[in-house]
Parts: structure tokens; C-alpha cells; sequence
């Protein structure tokens, strides 16, 4: 059975084009063209995944992520924005995206972000880890929580994945290559993205001591990052 695709995009044009992408790769694939309609669309249908725009009609894509991330953890999120600055795409994965595009983008290179998000669903069996970090910061990788200074702070489970992956291999330098392939499951680690960097970013604000001095998880300049711990 195909997997269910719910577009959620006002720009009726850029809608149907990204439809016809999705179905001639054999997905199943329908279109919303307002906020608030989408987000009853999910609520009332099952879907695998979501491709949303964030400046909607009705109600905005963010807030629609949030709702979503609170009844269902496990529908992925790919968002299209026009916007580029670090600070508005931290605020879509630490909603709970697992992926972004920014407009323009091509039919090609939707649909291999949307390939790459199910054969991640396919392989995701990572065991639970429990981790105890400086100045008494306590990560759940399993509920995917950092507890720190008498607060919880949720991971994404992108996060998630990325510190799993950094402790696996703390022997070693991980390149952006390997976090692109490895963890996204891009086909082609050939891609221009700064989805890595962004992700390192918000990752270190939760779970390092001092952020502005990362300890944890380190730079090797060159060559990519490195888990020390």
C-alpha cells in the first residue's frame, strides 16, 4: 500500500506540482490549502507524512506542528519555507520537523527528501540509552528528554538521532557526509544544506554546560564533529 501524503501549502500552483511529484513516485498524495482545514485533514485521516508550508492561511504551519506533535509523534514532517535565517529554521525542528526545503526547490529534490524520511522509519531501532553529562544534566534517549537545572527540555527525535549516532561513533570524527547518509538517509550526500549545522546548534543548547563553549560535542575543523565524554 502506498504511503499517505497530506500537503498542507496555500500556493494552489506549487500544491498540485509537488502532488504530481509525489504520486508519479508512487506515493499517495492529496492537497489542503489552509491551515486550519489541514490540520483537521490529519486529525481525521492517517498519514505518514506532511509536507507544510509554514505561512498559511487560517492558522500557521508551526502551530499546526505543535498540535500535531502533541497527538501523534510519529507522522514526519517535511516543512517548505521561504524562510532561511538559522533562528526560523530552529524553531520548525525544535517543533518537531524532521526535515526542511527552502522555496524554490525542485520536484526531484522533494521527493528524495521524502524517500529519505521513509527509509529512516524503515531502519530507526535504536536502544534505549540513558546518558549523565557535566553539572548534572541527565539525557533519556528513550523518552528523548534532557533534564536540566529542575527542568525537562524535550529532544526532537532528529536529536535524538544524532547524539546516538555521535556516541556510537565517539571514536572516531564524523563528517556531515556521514550524519547526511547515515542519519537523514540522503542517497547523495552532494546536497547544499545547512540542515546539519542547525540541527549540532539547537543539540548543543540542550545538553552542553555552556553552549557558547561546546565540550561535548566538538568541532574538528575540517573535517566534521566529534562526541568527547
Amino acid at each position: 500500500m502506498a504511503q499517505q501524503i497530506l500537503i498542507i501549502e496555500d500556493e494552489q500552483d506549487l500544491a498540485f506540482g509537488v502532488r504530481d511529484a509525489l504520486q508519479h513516485s508512487g506515493f499517495a498524495a492529496e492537497c489542503v490549502h489552509d491551515g486550519k482545514k489541514g490540520l483537521e485533514r490529519l486529525k481525521n485521516g492517517s498519514f505518514d507524512l506532511v509536507v507544510l508550508d509554514l505561512m498559511l492561511p487560517g492558522m500557521n504551519g508551526l502551530d499546526i506542528l505543535r498540535e500535531l506533535r502533541r497527538d501523534r509523534q510519529d507522522t514526519r514532517v517535511l516543512i517548505l519555507t521561504a524562510l532561511s535565517s538559522e533562528e526560523d529554521l530552529l524553531k520548525g525542528f525544535q517543533a518537531g520537523a524532521d526535515d526542511y526545503l527552502t522555496k524554490p526547490f525542485s520536484p526531484r529534490e522533494l521527493v528524495a527528501r521524502v524517500e529519505a524520511q521513509f527509509r529512516r522509519q524503515a531502519t530507526d531501532a535504536a536502544a534505549p540509552t540513558k546518558l549523565e553529562l557535566p553539572e548534572g544534566i541527565h539525557v533519556d534517549l528513550q523518552r528523548l528528554e534532557v533534564h536540566r537545572d529542575g527542568q525537562t527540555v524535550p529532544l526532537t527525535p532528529r536529536e535524538g538521532d544524532i547524539l546516538s549516532y555521535l556516541i556510537r561513533h565517539r571514536d572516531r570524527v564524523v563528517t556531515r557526509d556521514d550524519l547526511l547518509l547515515d542519519v537523514w538517509h540522503y542517497k547523495s550526500a552532494n546536497v547544499e544544506t545547512r540542515t546539519v549545522d542547525i540541527h549540532i546548534v539547537g543539540l548543543r543548547r540542550k545538553v552542553e554546560p555552556d553552549p557558547a563553549k561546546p565540550r561535548l560535542i566538538q568541532t574538528v575543523r575540517g573535517k566534521g564533529y566529534r562526541w568527547f565524554s
